[in-house]
């Protein structure tokens, strides 16, 4: 026999039936759901910028995007739908629009990286334009880059290879501002671009590991006993502080081997406790520590900040196929295969930039640059750079020993790296 409900409990039942019909509930609880549907998304879409990287660590982008509209977006490609990742594509022969701008018409750019006036006898290198698949890159456009960024300063951060995608940024801009209105200075670490008229800065700062190093020193920094000090970001980050659009980057530094000294403690200590790391765990650091930096100093709603993949470097060519011993030296045709990955790029390390990105709320846009850059051995600056030392007979002998296969000829590669920044900045 069933127990009759007390005159309470009817009394709650009625009033919970009520309550169901009510409109008035019945909104305030949609909107309550459509609230959280939508700040959930914009959880995963602002901070959570970086697609985690594939088990098979093979380069990825970012797919989801956030509804609110982004610092200095100006639209969207409405490429996202249509399943169009940037990053996934080919390189296509480009004649008529290629290059972005003459080798001859940008003093900037370092005798390191002039590969024509260092006697590279063809220029197919510089007419290669990068097609993702089903969709189109925005085209470049100086003008909008110059007039967002009036006011304002825009700083890149790493070692030479982000300071080679620095000097290409300002090559693309410079032709827009008259001679007298322009200026480029180094102090110390901090290289600046200065556009007058429009009040705009765009710098490099030399910090290789991103964390305080003995390979700081911007000018005398060939050390092979490379040392970082651990949770020392802010050593650095002192000067990033007020940026509006910031780019990382690191990687090539931290190859020496299977582990990394750290340092714990101060550089300036008699007694130094030095442990070592496997390498993935102290770039896991790293990361973590970078994350934490712009998490308590970037303002979300007013600035961006980017971090761009491993540049891959082309010393093995065995590894697409070639003649034993040789490398980048004298390689004037692309990759061809769609699914090839040089030994100079270690999986692990994608693997922690997955594991760390996709952990953190932090909202950094990821510059996936390391597969489309790895079809390119034609593109690296070789044998045709300023020589910094004498080379000897041996090497006159053998360019293969000299060859540099880790920095790219300019104008080239990394002009397409920053149509890349260019797209994820206003079109993300």
């Amino acid at each position: 026999m069933k127990t009759p409900l007390s005159s309470s409990s009817s009394s709650s039942s009625y009033i919970i039936r009520k309550a169901r019909l009510s409109p008035y509930l019945f909104t305030l609880l949609a909107f309550i759901v459509f609230v959280a549907i939508l700040y959930g998304e914009d959880v995963i879409c602002i901070l959570g910028q970086l697609d985690p990287l594939s088990s098979d660590t093979r380069p990825i982008s970012t797919t989801k995007k956030n509804r609110e509209k982004l610092p200095f977006a100006v639209g969207k490609t409405g490429t996202e739908e249509e399943g169009c990742d940037v990053f996934s594509g080919r390189w296509v022969r480009d004649v008529s629009n290629r290059p972005l701008y003459e080798e001859s018409e940008c003093p900037y750019i370092q005798p390191q990286l002039t590969c024509q006036e260092h006697g590279r006898p063809e220029r197919e290198y510089q007419y290669w334009r990068w097609q993702p698949h089903g969709c189109d890159l925005p085209s470049f456009n100086a003008t909008l880059m110059l007039e967002t960024l009036r006011g304002k300063r825009m700083m890149f951060v790493g070692d030479s290879l982000n300071r080679g995608q620095f000097v290409s940024m300002v090559c693309l801009l410079h032709r827009l501002i008259p001679e007298h209105e322009k200026s480029m200075e180094t102090f110390d670490s901090l290289t600046v671009f200065t556009a007058k008229e429009y009040n705009v800065t765009i710098e490099f700062y030399w910090a290789p590991f991103l964390l305080e190093s003995n390979s700081d020193n911007a000018v005398i920094h060939r050390i092979s006993d490379r040392i970082v000090r651990k949770g020392s970001i802010n050593k650095h980050g002192k000067y990033w502080k007020g940026v509006d659009i910031l780019v990382f980057n690191t990687y090539l530094w931290w190859m020496t081997g299977i582990k990394m000294k750290i340092l714990k403690g101060s550089f300036d200590d008699e007694e130094k406790e030095i442990v070592e790391l496997p390498t993935e765990d102290a770039y896991r650091m790293a990361m973590k520590s970078m994350l934490r930096w712009v998490k308590l100093n970037m303002d979300r709603k007013k600035t961006r900040v980017f971090f761009t993949s491993m540049s891959p470097s082309h010393g093995k060519s065995i590894d697409w196929g070639g003649e034993p011993g040789q490398n980048c030296y004298n390689e004037t045709t692309l990759i061809e295969d769609t699914n090839y990955w040089g030994s100079d790029c270690r999986r692990s390390i994608m693997r922690v930039i997955g594991e760390v990105f996709r952990g953190s709320k932090v909202p950094i846009t990821f510059l996936n640059v390391t597969q489309l850059s790895s079809y390119r051995k034609d593109a690296h600056t070789s044998i045709y750079k300023k020589q910094w030392n004498p080379l000897t007979p041996e090497q006159e002998a053998n360019p293969v020993s000299y060859a540099d296969c880790v920095h790219w000829c300019m104008p080239g590669l990394q002009d397409t790296w920053n149509e890349l920044l260019f797209t994820k900045l206003f079109y993300p």
